[in-house]
Parts: structure tokens; C-alpha cells; sequence
């Protein structure tokens, strides 16, 4: 049974195998700081180890349920909000002129191209946010 564990800062995918009659845990993938099943890992996985059975439908639901995603204070909070600050801070400092000095036209256009996908993604999430129900006494809130 493949599962998903932290080791230090990072998230692997590891499975435990039993080798002269001691368990080892093979390490199947690296999901990085914060734990994604993505396609490429089911690829590179299936294809590295392929007589290994992983039920990837319950390893994703296990990942997308973590409590410190919804824990106000877990770390995982904490650096996104940390990272939303200096997402913000390095965008109030981009002028559409130094784009123009030095930078390819295609890296102008890639950067273009993840300023309007960040908005997208902003404005769901916001949305999200304004849908869900606010708890009882909880003041009302607009986050526009």
C-alpha cells in the first residue's frame, strides 16, 4: 500500500516493501513542499515501478483531505500567506517598461500569460470565499 509521508521540509510517496524479512520504504515519488498526485506522477511511477498496485483515486483524496490545509495556523498557511505578500510586493515593483528592456517578446508574453491566470484563480477563490457560509455571529465580510 502505497502512501504519502513528510520528511523534513517535503512530501514522498513512499511504499513499504519487505526485504529479508525487514521493512523498507521505497520512496516512489518527491511531491515537493506541498503533496500534489498529479498525472505526471501517476506516469513516471506506473512506468518506474509497474507491478506495483496503487490506488491513486484514494491516494489524491487522502492528500486533498489534510487538516493543516484548514488549520488557520498551520505552517502550510502560514507560507502561503508569506508567499501572497511577496507575490504582491514583486508585482507592485513590475512595470510594463522593464518588460521592454532586455526580455524576450515570448517572456514578456509567458509572464502576461500567468498574470491572467492568477487573476483567474483569484477571482474563483474569491468567490469561493464570498459563497461559503459565514458562522454563526461571524461578522459579514466582502473580500473584493
Amino acid at each position: 500500500m502505497a502512501f504519502v509521508r513528510r520528511r523534513g521540509n517535503a512530501w514522498y510517496l513512499v511504499h513499504n516493501v519487505r526485504r529479508r524479512g525487514k521493512v523498507k520504504q521505497l520512496h516512489l515519488a518527491r511531491l515537493g513542499e506541498r503533496p500534489r498526485i498529479t498525472d505526471e506522477v501517476v506516469r513516471q511511477v506506473s512506468r518506474t515501478y509497474p507491478m506495483l498496485d496503487v490506488d491513486w483515486s484514494q491516494l489524491r483524496e487522502m492528500v486533498e483531505s489534510r487538516e493543516e490545509l484548514y488549520q488557520p495556523q498551520s505552517e502550510f498557511v502560514q507560507k502561503l500567506v508569506r508567499s501572497l505578500r511577496t507575490v504582491n510586493l514583486d508585482l507592485a515593483d513590475l512595470y510594463p517598461t522593464l518588460l521592454q528592456w532586455g526580455e524576450t517578446p515570448e517572456a514578456a508574453r509567458d509572464l502576461i500569460t500567468q498574470l491572467r491566470l492568477l487573476r483567474s484563480t483569484v477571482d474563483v477563490k474569491l468567490s469561493q470565499f464570498e459563497q461559503t457560509a459565514r458562522p454563526e455571529g461571524a461578522a459579514a465580510r466582502s473580500f473584493r
